[in-house]
């Protein structure tokens, strides 16, 4: 394939924290790169390199020839021109995007709008950042069949495990300031990177148990060495006996030493770094009553455009409610109007014992200019402690503490904003996609919260997972009214195929650690790695 791009050790800092460290990689024709990494790790800031909106402060970037580039942002606030082609026309009207305001848009209509802006412009080198945020599963499934007919070359941006898999042919992780390359999807990338641990484990085992072998050794012969000094000082007519005996252990005492120093320089093997844990709690205050909630006769339109009418629900303290529906159904208007920040026809009861914290979608509502010191502004030392404890648990370093939240990247805004919840006590939480620019650990240690949380909770999503994890009844937006579900009411084959899914990861696990104490010359790797093998493709069709 015709390489398109070079990136050589490319290094970017910002204010003092460095994002890159001699960032190496190329780019070629036809490939769709998925770019993967924890949140501050710089996917963001790596595709505003290659676009050439940021200079980096090492090394550069060669384009091989002419290269037309087309970038569409994570997320953006307006858009500039109203103009639209025809091939972006026929775009929005196959993904249902309603032709008006920019900003009467859902998110995800925003979203699509910007995605038909960029695949219209026929890039040979496309950049997506983060593609599938807001989208629901249908717009995903157009989204994913829109990558693989695309004729140019792509990089793409994702937290998104399902569409990594089913449309990147290379992966590009970001970890500790370095690039990590991989041909393949994302599982087959995690599977590679397991087993180059294990692998990196197991060296590092045999090495350690090498060196004590090793130094054993020298303290025996140090230990018989000071004996034979101490007799080359006692007993007559043997000491030049003892005492050349004496210098010999101490010649193969420096001998052994000097060959370990020499192996330990040459071939070290370092132990796996262990993965950071992020960690936070979201605690609630006392509730007072049963009802939250209770809306009559609830309706609400955008000029001629009806969102949803004729609303009657009722939720009680301690429910745990997920809002489902397609994109611009109406999730988010719906969230503004039982907070207070829309006003709709209808009765609205909210008791006053609520205590709401209400996360947002929009990335652009944090005082950018602010510093967290400025932000969490606590007049105690030990209050600033615990800000900046919490902070620690959700990733953060001691340089964050005092940069802009400006310079964060979308994924660290939304954790900075969950932070205003875990320092306060609210018995309702109302999360707007809260998944959405989070890293997989962080998605995870939000659903393990959440499933702990005793207050109510209200959450809107397209993450079927996190939702199955977090909450137990479903309002689903449809015909612009709303149709309550049970949890129970899953169809029982998606339940089966969960139930399948967890079993061979599992099974899949188990293997892991039988392989973990084998190496490729024992007669039993090479069975288990083939069924370790041949349980990531079954998880990869149930996905």
């Amino acid at each position: 394939m015709k390489e398109l791009l070079k990136i050589q050790n490319v290094q970017y800092e910002v204010g003092d924290i460095r994002i890159f460290e001699q960032v190496t990689a190329t780019v070629k024709q036809g490939e769709v790169i998925g770019i993967i990494g924890k949140n501050g790790a710089g996917k963001s800031t790596l595709l505003q390199l290659i676009q050439g909106i940021l200079t980096p402060t090492a090394g550069q970037l060669v384009p091989l020839q002419h290269v037309k580039m087309a970038y569409v942002e994570q997320e953006q606030a307006t858009i500039d021109s109203w103009e639209v082609s025809a091939e972006e026309a026929d775009l929005l009207a196959k993904w249902h995007v309603p032709n008006i305001e920019f900003a009467a848009l859902s998110g995800g209509e925003k979203l699509k709008r910007r995605l038909a802006r960029g695949f219209s412009q026929h890039a040979q080198l496309l950049l997506l950042d983060e593609p599938t945020n807001h989208l629901d599963e249908t717009s995903t499934a157009m989204l994913i069949a829109q990558v693989k007919k695309y004729d140019g070359t792509m990089i793409v941006v994702s937290h998104d495990r399902y569409f990594l898999d089913e449309v990147a042919t290379k992966i590009w992780s970001l970890e500790d300031g370095k690039l990590l390359e991989h041909s393949g999807h994302y599982t087959s990338y995690i599977a590679a990177r397991e087993q180059q641990r294990l692998a990196q484990q197991r060296a590092y085992d045999k090495q350690q148990k090498n060196i004590e072998r090793i130094e054993a050794q020298m303290n025996e012969l140090s230990s018989w060495s000071q004996k034979a000094h101490a007799q080359s000082t006692k007993q007559e007519g043997f000491k030049e006996f003892y005492r050349v005996k004496a210098k010999r252990m101490d010649a193969q005492v420096k001998s052994k030493k000097k060959r370990l120093e020499k192996e330990l320089a040459k071939n070290k093997v370092e132990p796996p770094k262990q993965e950071e844990e992020v960690r936070f709690s979201v605690e609630t205050n006392q509730r007072v009553g049963k009802r939250f909630l209770e809306c009559k006769h609830v309706t609400k339109s955008f000029g001629q455009r009806l969102i949803f009418q004729d609303l009657t629900m009722t939720i009680q303290f301690g429910d745990k409610i997920a809002i489902t529906g397609p994109n611009g159904s109406g999730k988010t208007t719906l969230l503004k109007v039982l907070t207070g920040q829309e006003k709709a026809d209808g009765d609205l009861w909210i008791s006053p014992a609520a205590t709401i914290g209400y996360l947002t979608q929009d990335v652009f509502d944090l005082p950018l200019n602010l510093t967290p010191e400025q932000y969490f502004h606590k007049e105690t030392f030990e209050e600033r402690g615990k800000v900046r404890n919490v902070m620690k648990h959700l990733g953060f370093t001691a340089s964050h503490w005092t940069a802009p939240i400006g310079n964060m990247s979308m994924g660290e805004r939304v954790k900075c904003k969950l932070m205003a919840y875990i320092l306060e006590e609210k018995n309702v939480l109302i999360l707007d996609e809260p998944t959405n620019h989070l890293d997989l650990p962080s998605r995870e240690q939000l659903e393990k919260t959440l499933e702990l949380y005793t207050g109510t909770l209200l959450v809107v999503s397209h993450d079927r997972y996190f939702i199955e994890k977090t909450t137990n009844i479903v309002w689903q937006l449809e015909n612009k009214g709303i149709v309550k579900k049970w949890r129970e009411s899953i169809p029982q084959q998606q339940n089966n195929t969960s139930a399948q899914r967890l079993k061979l990861e599992n099974e899949r696990q188990e293997i892991l650690g039988k392989l973990s104490f084998l190496t490729a010359k024992d007669k039993e790797y090479a069975v288990l790695d083939r069924k370790f093998n041949e349980l990531t493709k079954q998880i990869n069709e149930l996905r």
